[in-house]
């Protein structure tokens, strides 16, 4: 019980470690200019990639994952993977405030919570991953568009300010890091963010809510348990759910999501109760994997043709370990509904004598299948 204790104490404070500081700190308000260009011209370069929720790079990406990958491109660091996440982790401002490079969230759903995130260029424009509109992808759009000025929910900073500037435009060129701060582009020169002469803005009026998930998330799921290995069984051989509390970190050069799992499950098969209480880990809600101890109440037996079979150890320090995979998930009002499945190793082992394999696997291994709700812990306001 003792180590139990000391290992819900141990994975809380791991959970609490290596999140986010604001803003990011460059030593002089020349590197600091200089960090604002390479953000942008890192934006730039993904200028027209299509919408992918969920997405991170080249591949596609959802408007908070264009905006990690745009300052791990530009200055090797690790942001906040989401849009609610970026939010309480940047430094408010006001709009007078405002220089390029900072960031702008907006409320785009009926929820009203910050659901949208852009990278400002400068006169009054942003870079951004839209969702739905007449154009789709990483665009430029303008404040004053009449669907944004509705949304524009206020703006945060994640570098320091450039000193009297008050909204640099990136100039365009091979390296934007040698552009002075301040400086003006050269005439004739097309820069990031600003429309060509008599070009029409497109108004994306019909972007769609995007409630991504926060730092710190809740969880609740449930499966049924199949039979995958003994004859004359019935083919649902139980049920296994899990309560989570998670918090996405940025400690190792990927963003990694940790979770404090209870994972109740009843297994008809054994005729056992079992109470695992895992740590988990994964890049993301897709696919993670999990492990801890687990108690385990009831006489573990099995029906087979040879007899009863009965197995020992349930109650364990290594209890449970597995992977969990969530392939498909499905965006709803308040956060995210998902399909997922789990393998799970059962620390179960014979105490009766001979050989019966299957009878082994099935006492030893899970499979479930099931649905999973996951939503913000400390919603935005």
């Amino acid at each position: 019980m003792r180590k139990t204790v000391l290992f819900i104490i141990i994975s809380g404070l791991f959970l609490q470690g290596g999140l986010f500081a604001a803003p990011l700190d460059r030593n002089t308000p020349e590197e600091a200019a200089a960090a604002r260009l390479k953000v942008l011209a890192a934006a730039e370069k993904y200028h027209g990639t299509r919408y992918r929720y969920g997405g991170i790079d080249g591949q596609g990406f959802d408007c908070s994952g264009f905006v990690y990958r745009s300052f791990k491109d530009a200055l090797s660091v690790s942001v906040p993977r989401t849009t609610g996440g970026l939010y309480n982790w940047a430094e408010k401002i006001s709009d007078g405030e405002l220089q390029a490079g900072d960031l702008l969230f907006f409320k785009t759903g009926a929820a009203g919570t910050i659901s949208h995130v852009g990278i400002y260029t400068g006169n009054n424009r942003f870079i951004h991953a839209a969702s739905a509109g007449p154009k789709t992808g990483v665009i430029y759009s303008e404040l004053n568009e009449a669907y944004w000025r509705r949304t524009y929910a206020g703006a945060g900073r994640a570098l320091p300010p450039e000193a009297g500037v008050t909204a640099a435009v990136p100039a365009a060129g091979p390296d934007p890091a040698a552009v002075p701060a301040g400086s003006a582009p050269a005439a004739g020169v097309v820069i990031p963010g600003t429309a060509r002469p008599g070009a029409k803005i497109p108004d994306n009026d019909g972007e769609k809510d995007e409630p991504e998930l926060g730092i710190y998330r809740m969880g609740l799921g449930f499966a049924p348990s199949w039979n995958g290995f003994l004859k004359d069984h019935f083919p649902i051989r139980g049920g296994a759910g899990f309560i989570r509390v998670a918090a996405e970190t940025h400690t190792w050069k990927k963003p990694v999501l940790l979770a404090l799992e209870l994972r109740p499950e009843w297994d008809n098969a054994l005729g056992v109760f079992r109470l695992p209480i895992t740590l988990s880990a994964g890049f993301d809600e897709r696919i993670r994997i999990f492990l801890g101890p687990s108690l385990s109440f009831g006489d573990a037996v099995l029906k087979t043709a040879d007899g009863e079979r009965r197995y020992k150890g349930g109650t364990s320090w290594m209890g449970t370990a597995g992977i969990a995979a969530a392939p498909f998930s499905w965006k709803v009002k308040n956060g995210v509904l998902a399909l997922y499945g789990e393998f799970a190793w059962q620390s179960y082992f014979s105490d009766s004598p001979g050989r019966n394999m299957n009878a082994d696997i099935c006492a030893g291994l899970r499979f479930s299948t099931g649905l999973s709700f996951t939503w913000n812990l400390f919603p935005d306001k």
